[in-house]
């Protein structure tokens, strides 16, 4: 076991939602964060199959993914013709 940062745990938040597509809550992420620090150690075989377990939905922690967001928010009216009108279909 191996304790992280905050920061760390951000920082494995924000990639897993950019690079894979994954919204999980930060709680899941520190697994994330977690093999990350031990990979730079060395701690970890490079060649090892490591499998972390994202238990949590980002939409548990709004706050959260409002705060690390890096494009605007769009707000439309709550209907398929209110989200084609703020796409700009």
């Amino acid at each position: 076991i191996e304790a992280v940062t905050d920061e760390e745990i951000l920082d494995a938040y924000r990639d897993l939602a950019r690079y894979e597509g994954i919204f999980c809550e930060p709680a899941s992420a520190a697994s994330v964060a977690g093999v990350r620090k031990l990979a730079a150690e060395g701690a970890i075989d490079p060649g090892a199959t490591i499998v972390c377990v994202l238990t949590g939905h980002g939409l548990k922690d709004p706050d959260t993914a409002r705060r690390e967001m890096t494009v605007p928010v769009v707000e439309a009216e709550p209907s398929a013709d209110g989200v084609r009108r703020a796409l700009g279909w």
